[in-house]
């Protein structure tokens, strides 16, 4: 078995079949359907299904996805250790983030890695939770990896960089704002706010959740899966949202006041990365993200904001 047929193998799952992947790869569909058939007669198993026109991974096709990650990964930085040898600092880094971290710090540390390394490409995909994100790095689908959860996160060998802790705050609507003056605001004054909330799981949906239980009298009118739907709603006047403070300086820009919402909850936000192997690229990463820790912001008080203090 010979690594083009893992690159071709991973082009098939990534581009979703096999036309696509030949478009990306730049040869003919044909080369493309042989060299997939020679690494099943290597393996002996089908890897994939044929359905009409589609390729649908089979159980050995989806086992083998995250070892051919890995492969290829592990290739990527022995050519990264020898081109850096050589004083060429191009490459790519893949990184996988959930909404909240991928505003803040992840915003600050690409600022700063990019600012050092002005030629590496940087890849940006998402997650909704930290054990997708957890599952990205073991499998090698992505180095670098941004996770919030309500508690600091510990995963078996994956290397973990607690980076801040960030308070829940509420965001503001501004035709609905009969909050007190302030800094902050306490769980049962959300009792007949409207409220947007993003989908069960999250910390920000269980803080509303948990004062609907203890009786606060908020209604809940808009669920959101995509997070960044949050703010235009809010600015609409559809209603408040209970979001982490890495959202406080971009809705402050656009006119928002927020709050501190108390008891105080925290998002405990970490990067995690696989912990040897890892591309130049990445190690340099992991060197911005501990200056991120050094400056330490994220501890940072929040204060109440309304546009008339610009």
């Amino acid at each position: 078995m010979d690594t083009r047929k893992l690159k071709y193998f991973l082009a098939v799952v990534d581009h979703d079949g096999f036309n696509r992947a030949a478009e990306h790869l730049l040869i003919a569909q044909p080369s493309l359907s042989q060299t997939i058939a020679g690494l099943e007669k290597d393996l002996g198993v089908p890897l994939f299904h044929r359905i009409g026109r589609r390729a649908v991974l089979s159980e050995a096709g989806k086992e083998l996805v995250g070892p051919a990650r890995l492969v290829m990964r592990d290739l990527d930085a022995a050519q990264s250790a020898v081109r850096a040898l050589q004083g060429v600092r191009s490459g790519r880094l893949d990184i996988i983030t959930m909404p909240s971290p991928g505003i803040e710090p992840l915003t600050s540390m690409i600022a700063g890695f990019t600012r050092l390394h002005p030629s590496i490409r940087l890849n940006i995909s998402a997650a909704f939770t930290p054990e997708e994100v957890i599952e990205s790095v073991r499998t090698g689908s992505t180095e670098i990896g941004l996770a919030g959860s309500s508690t600091p996160i510990r995963v078996p060998g994956v290397q973990v960089l607690d980076l801040e802790r960030q308070p829940l705050i509420l965001i503001v609507n501004p035709q609905a704002d009969t909050f007190q003056p302030g800094a902050g605001i306490q769980r049962q004054d959300l009792g007949g706010h409207r409220l947007i909330v993003s989908q069960r799981g999250s910390l920000m949906r269980w803080l509303v959740d948990d004062a609907l239980a203890h009786g606060v009298n908020a209604e809940i009118v808009v669920e959101v899966a995509h997070r960044t739907s949050i703010l235009p709603l809010v600015l609409a006047g559809v209603g408040h949202a209970v979001m982490p403070s890495s959202w406080a300086p971009t809705a402050q820009k656009a006119g928002l006041r927020t709050l501190l919402i108390e008891p105080v909850s925290q998002l405990d936000v970490a990067i995690l990365s696989r912990k040897e192997d890892l591309t130049p690229a990445a190690r340099a990463f992991l060197k911005v993200a501990e200056l991120h820790v050094a400056a330490g912001p994220g501890d940072a008080p929040v204060r109440s904001h309304n546009a008339s203090d610009q």
